[in-house]
This record gives structure tokens, sequence and C-alpha cells, in this order.
């Protein structure tokens, strides 16, 4: 039996320069972090005692004969990739529901592969593992998703990473002084709208309106580029620019689809910025989920209570991405 953890993520900047439409063309460049919320996936080969092959457990029950009766798309099409032959038994669970802008979708295909190639008795790198979960989700599902996601969750950290040329992607851990993480992490306050959105048609309207927003894009590369800079100044005073380049950064973002905000998550925001914070912004696609705002710890009780109808999520930042936590051979 093999269980494996893939922390969900944050992403501070760039959204929208990491899909390949754009970076093969201009570059791409994100700042993300990986948080201590996961996705975990038990993953078994099936004893041979049932009618059925392949047993998968999430948010629906699955009892088929073959992988190709297997309704779950990154499910079956992992199974096909790595030319898993025996059924299997999966089982999902996780702390944050789907669709909700951490990076689901991208941490259950990059956990069930570190899965499925451990049950082989296979070892496989961070880097291959964000590069075959982008292949299946973009080249072989045809899902309107960047690459981002896929690269954050299996390496962990706080990254700036790259888009584009011959290595496609290219991660810089950021590196700070354990006075300085601390300081920077204590800034941030996580909060759950609901509204559970396909970001898959969010990012699809995004997609088609790239050729027409280049200079948003660039704009939104310069102002990460300006974020990692401010916070590997090693000035704790220059931290509160963050904010300022957040907001900035979200009135961009807000404009590239009209399905990203909406009157419910615009006045959630002016709300949480008249009780201190200085940024923000709706995490993934858009449209609901979770929001991520910039705030000042003193200020953070009363940002609390601006939000309270909200579910409020304390985290803290992950360092290790995909892991193995359990590795148990099977006599079957």
């Amino acid at each position: 039996m093999i269980i494996t953890r893939t922390p969900f993520r944050i992403s501070f900047f760039g959204g929208g320069t990491d899909y390949p439409v754009w970076y093969q063309s201009h570059g791409g460049v994100v700042l993300s972090a990986a948080i201590n919320k996961y996705c975990y996936i038990t993953c078994r080969y099936l004893p041979p005692f049932f009618e059925y092959s392949h047993r998968i457990r999430y948010t629906f029950r699955e009892e088929v004969k073959s992988v190709d009766e297997i309704k779950h798309p990154s499910v079956r099409e992992c199974l096909k990739f790595l030319h898993i032959e025996r059924g299997i038994e999966m089982v999902h669970t996780s702390d944050i529901p789907a669709r909700s802008g951490v990076g689901s979708s991208s941490a259950f295909t990059v956990g069930f592969l570190h899965a499925l190639y451990a049950l082989k008795g296979n070892m496989c790198t961070k880097r291959q593992l964000a590069r075959e979960a982008i292949h299946i989700e973009q080249k072989v599902l045809k899902e309107n998703v960047g690459s981002q996601d896929q690269v954050a969750v299996s390496f962990g950290g706080l990254n700036r990473i790259a888009f584009g040329g011959k290595e496609e992607f290219f991660v810089t851990p950021i590196p700070l002084s354990e006075e300085m993480f601390e300081h920077f992490q204590n800034h941030f306050m996580l909060f759950y709208i609901g509204m559970p959105r396909t970001a898959s048609d969010i990012a699809g309207e995004q997609i088609r309106n790239t050729c027409k927003k280049e200079q948003e894009l660039k704009t939104l590369m310069s102002l990460t580029e300006e974020a990692v800079s401010v916070i590997t100044n090693d000035s704790f005073d220059r931290i509160k620019e963050f904010g300022t380049l957040l907001n900035e950064a979200w009135k961009i973002k807000r404009s590239l689809s009209k399905l990203i905000s909406n009157d419910q998550i615009d006045q959630i925001y002016a709300a949480a910025i008249n009780a201190g914070a200085t940024g923000g912004k709706i995490l993934g696609a858009g449209g609901g989920g979770c929001i991520l705002f910039f705030v000042p710890p003193h200020d953070q009780p009363k940002v609390k209570e601006a939000l309270k109808d909200l579910l409020y999520i304390p985290f803290r930042y992950d360092t290790m991405g995909s892991q193995i936590v359990l590795y148990a051979t099977q006599d079957f």
C-alpha cells in the first residue's frame, strides 16, 4: 500500500503567464508557495476477490472491470500513461474541497502519479512528476490549465517559477532567513468563499483573450519580479510593499476575463481592504473558492471580524512538495 501527500498551493503573482499559449512566445514567470493543506492518495493493487478489477473512491465510488470504464479522467489516463495492468484500489481525501483555487486538480494528478510510480517500485524526480502531470492535463485531457500548479505542488516551497525555452520551466527557490520567512508568512490570511467553480471554463475564456491582453500580461510579469525583489531584500520594512503590488496585480487579473470576479467577490475584497488589508486576490482561475489577503499582523483581527461570515483557513508553508508518507509491501 502506498500513501502520498501532496500540498496545495497559493499563487501570488504571474497567473496567466503560465499558459503555453503565452509563455511559448513570450516566456512566463510566477511567484507561488505550497501550503500545509494536502491532497492524500491511498493506492494499492486490489486483491483478487472481487467481480471488478478497479475500485476508485473520491466524491463518488467506482467499481469497474477495465481501465476504460473509469469515469474519473485523471485516474483513467494516469493508469494508461504508466501502463498499469493490474487492478488497483485508489482512495482520495483532501483538506480543502475541489475547485477552490488552490491547485487541487493538479495536486491530485501529481499525487496519483507519485503513488503509481511507487506501486511499481520506481522512483521519480519532482521535475518528472510536474512534467508528466502537465502532459496529462494539457495534452491528454485537453484541459484549460496552466503549468504552474503541477510544478508548485511537486516541488513545494516558496519559488519563482519561469516558463518557456528548452527547459519548459525552471524553479528558483526564494532564499529567506528564518526570521524573514516567518515575518513574511505571518502577513497572510486565507478565506474560503464557497461558490465552487470549474477552473477550466474560466481559464478557457482567459486563454481566448490572451492575444488581446499582451500589455496586461507583461505588466503581471514585471510585478512578479518586483515582488521577488521585495521579499529577497531582507528588509522587514519593505515587506509592506508586497501587499501594494498584490493589489495592483489583482486589478489587472480581474480585467483578463469577466468571469474572474463578481459583485460578491468585489464586496469581500473591499471589506478586507477597509479593515486593514493592503492587497489580495482570488486564488486560481477565479469565480469563487479561496481568497487571499496580505494583512499586517496588528490588523488581522479587524479583517477577521469584517469577514466573519467566511471560513478562515489558517496555514503555513510546505517546503517538501509531494511525498510518499507510507510505503508497505503487499503479498497479492
